[in-house]
C-alpha cells in the first residue's frame, strides 16, 4: 500500500502525456524494485521502457494485453503484463520484470497508471484550448486595434486629402487647417507602426543592448523631451535624492520607458494634473517610479495592464492607443534584468515602478 501511495504521487508530477509515458517505466522499477518495466499504448502504437536497451518485456506481449484485457504472469520467466483499465475501457498494457506482484497489486497499478495517463491527456487537451482561447482574443484585440486606431488616422487624411482635392474654394487658414491634420495623423501613424515594429523586436529577442552605467536623469531628460507635445499642459515633478548611484542601462531603451509611462500619465489623467517622477537606490537596484491622479487601475484590470493590445474597458474609446505602450515597456525592463509593476487606487491615481540594476553592487557584479 504504501509503495502503491509514493507511485501515486508521482504519477501527478507530469502534465503532458508524452513526459509521463517516457517516465512511468522509470518510476514503475524504482518504486517496486523491479528490473524492468515497459508501457504500451494503441492509440499512438509505441511501447515506452525503462530501459530502451532492454526488450525482456516482449512489445507483441503487451500488444496482446491491451486488446484482450487480460492479466499474464509469468512467474518461471519472473514476468507480468497487466492491462490498464479505465472503468471498463483498456487504453493500453503494462509489463514489468522482476519480482512478480500479486494479482491486485498490478490491477492497481495498471489502474493508476491508466488514470494518469488520462488525466495527463485531458489536461494537455485543455492546455490547448486555452491556448487556441487565448490565440482568438488576442487576433480579436489586434483586429480591433487595426481597425480603430489605424483607420481614424487614415479617414482623417483621406478626408482632408479630399477637401483640398475638390475645388472648393478655401481660404489661407483653412488650408493651412487640413494641411496640420495630414501632417499630425502622418505621425501618429508612423508612430504606430514604429510601437509594431519595436514590439516584433523585442518578442524575437532582436534587441541588442548597450549597457553602461549611467544616471537616471539622463533618460528622464530625454523622456521629457520627446513627450513633451503629448505632456503639454500636465506640471512635471521630478524628485531625485542628491547622490544617486548609477544603473546597468541602455539610456536610449529606458528613454523608451519612461516616454511611455509619462505619455500614458499625461492621457489617463485630468487636463492640468501633475505628474511625479522619482528615484531611489533599494536592495542593489534602481527603483524609479512614474506617478499620476487620474481615475486609477481597479485590481481586474492591473493584473491584464501589461498584455499586449489590452486597453482599459472604460478608456479605450477615450483615449487613443493601440495597447502596445505597457508590453513595450514591461519587455524593455525585462530585457534589462528588472521588473516592472504598478499599484493603484481607484480615484486617486496610479503608481508605475521599475527596477535596473545598480552599476555597482552585489547584483551588478553577479550579472
Amino acid at each position: 500500500m504504501e509503495q502503491l501511495y509514493i507511485f501515486s504521487q508521482q504519477l501527478l508530477v507530469a502534465e503532458n502525456v508524452l513526459e509521463l509515458l517516457k517516465t512511468v517505466p522509470r518510476y514503475v522499477v524504482e518504486t517496486f524494485g523491479a528490473r524492468h518495466a515497459a508501457i504500451y499504448l494503441p492509440l499512438r502504437d509505441q511501447t515506452y521502457r525503462s530501459d530502451a536497451e532492454r526488450s525482456e518485456i516482449p512489445a507483441e506481449l503487451l500488444r496482446e494485453a491491451a486488446v484482450r484485457g487480460e492479466l499474464v504472469i509469468d512467474n518461471p520467466r519472473g514476468l507480468a503484463v497487466a492491462p490498464l483499465r479505465l472503468g471498463i475501457r483498456t487504453v493500453g498494457a503494462f509489463g514489468i520484470a522482476g519480482e512478480v506482484r500479486s494479482r491486485e497489486t498490478l490491477e492497481a497499478i495498471g489502474s493508476l497508471i491508466a488514470t494518469a495517463v488520462e488525466r495527463a491527456r485531458v489536461v494537455e487537451d485543455l492546455t490547448h484550448t486555452q491556448a487556441s482561447q487565448e490565440s482568438e482574443r488576442l487576433r480579436s484585440a489586434v483586429l480591433d486595434s487595426v481597425t480603430h486606431e489605424f483607420r481614424t488616422p487614415l479617414t482623417a487624411i483621406k478626408a482632408s486629402v479630399t477637401t483640398l482635392r475638390s475645388g472648393t474654394t478655401l481660404t489661407g487658414e483653412e488650408q493651412q487647417d487640413l494641411l496640420a491634420v495630414i501632417d499630425e495623423e502622418s505621425d501618429r501613424l508612423n508612430r504606430l507602426v514604429g510601437e509594431a515594429v519595436v514590439m516584433a523586436q523585442l518578442d524575437a529577442k532582436e534587441v541588442k543592448l548597450e549597457l553602461g552605467p549611467h544616471q537616471i536623469r539622463e533618460a528622464i531628460d530625454l523622456a521629457l523631451e520627446d513627450s513633451r507635445q503629448v505632456i503639454n499642459g500636465h506640471p512635471v515633478e521630478v524628485r531625485l535624492p542628491e547622490h544617486l548611484p548609477a544603473a546597468l542601462m541602455d539610456v536610449s531603451w529606458i528613454k523608451k520607458v519612461l516616454q511611455h509611462l509619462l505619455e500614458n500619465a499625461a492621457k489617463y489623467s485630468a487636463s492640468g494634473a501633475p505628474i511625479f517622477v522619482s528615484s531611489e537606490a533599494k536592495n542593489h537596484r534602481l527603483i524609479t517610479s512614474v506617478a499620476d491622479q487620474g481615475a486609477g487601475i481597479d485590481d481586474l484590470e492591473r493584473s491584464m495592464i501589461f498584455d499586449k493590445f489590452y486597453r482599459g474597458q472604460s478608456q479605450r474609446y477615450r483615449v487613443q492607443g493601440t495597447g502596445m505602450g505597457l508590453a513595450i515597456v514591461k519587455a524593455i525592463v525585462e530585457a534589462h534584468g528588472g521588473r516592472i509593476q504598478v499599484t493603484s487606487q481607484l480615484g486617486h491615481g496610479s503608481v508605475f515602478s521599475f527596477g535596473l540594476p545598480l552599476a555597482e553592487g552585489p547584483k551588478a557584479a553577479a550579472s
